[in-house]
């Protein structure tokens, strides 16, 4: 991969709501090399899709995250891969990563309430064969995700008040 298409998957992980001649002019080229650029990205597999990070805290949608641990027994001959596949197919599941440590599977997923997480977790996730354990983690509050920091803090809020 060149110089050019790395600097333009940075700028779309960074912002994806560039236009053309705006990636074009950050990346030195012309808006068909930009338009052809995303096309193979995409065809390659390596771009899969453009999502908005949103605060949902300051919405009146009502939302539970956890992060849960899932400990698994790997299948002969596939691994951890075929469990994975099983989880990350739930609606509910935002994520899915294999890890190292003392657990197997990081899995994320959202609910409208502790009772739905819990219910996921005790009806579905824990029932699956081959998964051993499981542990739930709550997030109370984001700070930060994908580079994205949710609130300043306190002391530069006040900084940029302008009279």
């Amino acid at each position: 991969m060149d110089t050019c298409s790395k600097k333009l998957l940075k700028l779309l992980e960074q912002d994806c709501t560039y236009t053309g001649a705006q990636l074009a002019a950050l990346c030195d080229t012309t808006e068909e090399d930009i338009a052809a650029r995303i096309a193979a990205l995409k065809a390659d597999g390596i771009i899969l899709g453009y999502k908005a990070l949103i605060n949902w805290e300051k919405t009146e949608t009502e939302l539970v995250e956890a992060v849960i641990e899932v400990r698994i027994t790997p299948q002969r001959d596939k691994g951890f891969d075929r469990i994975a596949e099983r989880i990350y197919q739930y609606e509910e599941v935002e994520s899915c990563y294999l890890m190292s440590g003392g657990y197997d599977l990081s899995v994320v997923i959202t609910g409208r309430t502790l009772q739905e997480v819990a219910n996921f977790v005790s009806r579905k996730l824990s029932t699956l064969d081959g998964v051993i354990s499981t542990a739930t983690h709550f997030i109370l509050k984001k700070y930060k995700q994908q580079n994205q920091v949710f609130e300043l803090p306190r002391e530069q809020k006040e900084r940029l008040i302008f009279s």
